[in-house]
């Protein structure tokens, strides 16, 4: 099945809910990091999470970013959506490895650990919104509840889930989220409680043969759900020459004097897509001299 979101609303407009199947770009960041089952599972989380974040935002340019800074192994994730529900996203440290925690599941938390999440949102601004709070579990769902009623005083509920393969490839990826709007009534928030006390988890429904559609339903059970929009979603890097270009151009002068002295042709990767970008010593220089205005 290809990835993509679906979007409703359920109560008469009370609840707007997202949700996703993100297998295909979970495994696309698998290969191109090389990560280990732990991070796979952090960093399609999180996949899952802006891709559902990206399609809420306006703008045809409209750009979201989710990074997480910790003091585990893993040590971070940064990961970019746009408003069509495309993504791209890395690890700091893709082969970090933990065993299994107590439950015997893949231990995200502890491969993050304690630190920071922050969602920037660039909608062509002066300055990006830029929201950020503690980490709660480090288990990326949880932490992202926490932000939603923290930072943008919406309740809402995030389930995040990826479930690996014998072999450490993706078997299912996705997940939802559900928000309360300001006029719900006090009937409809006990009923979404009560569903959530026994709700299974996001890799249980997605392997049981659920789509996104009957995750809305199951999490929504007992209110009209009515979707409202079905959208292809994937892993998608505009890395490009011209990018790598302007970066290198960016650097400071005594850098890039560095590179050129060493006499050899230099390799730039993609932090996301992993492609390679060379640039020769006398292109080196060209840089070098644009950069100066010469």
């Amino acid at each position: 099945m290809a990835d993509y979101i679906v979007r409703a609303e359920a109560a008469e407009g009370q609840i707007r809910a997202f949700a996703v199947t993100s297998r295909e770009m979970t495994e696309t960041a698998r290969i191109n990091q090389n990560s280990s089952p732990v991070v796979t599972a952090a960093v399609g989380r999180m996949l899952s999470a802006a891709a559902m974040m990206g399609v809420m935002m306006k703008g045809e340019r409209d750009l979201l970013t989710l990074q997480i800074q910790g003091d585990g192994p893993m040590r971070g994730v940064t990961v970019t959506a746009d408003s069509s529900g495309r993504v791209k996203g890395f690890a700091n440290v893709p082969g970090a490895m933990l065993p299994p925690n107590a439950l015997g599941k893949l231990d995200v938390g502890g491969a993050i650990g304690h630190g920071v999440l922050r969602v920037i949102r660039d909608m062509g601004m002066k300055e990006p919104y830029v929201g950020t709070v503690e980490l709660q579990t480090g288990e990326i769902a949880e932490d992202l509840t926490y932000y939603f009623a923290a930072s943008e005083q919406t309740p809402s509920t995030v389930g995040l889930g990826v479930l690996m393969n014998k072999n450490n490839t993706v078997n299912f990826a996705g997940g939802f989220i559900v928000q309360l709007m300001p006029e719900v009534t006090d009937e409809i928030i006990s009923l979404l409680e009560e569903n959530l006390k026994d709700l299974p988890s996001v890799t249980g429904m997605l392997s049981s043969g659920m789509t996104p559609e009957d995750m809305l339903r199951r999490v929504l059970r007992g209110l009209e759900v009515t979707i409202l929009e079905t959208r292809e979603t994937g892993y998608f890097c505009d890395c490009s020459r011209e990018r790598v270009e302007r970066s290198l151009r960016s650097l400071g002068e005594k850098e890039l004097e560095d590179m050129i002295a060493d006499g050899k042709t230099i390799e730039v990767k993609c932090q996301f897509c992993d492609k390679a970008h060379y640039f020769t010593v006398e292109e080196l220089r060209e840089l070098l001299e644009s950069r100066d205005g010469k």
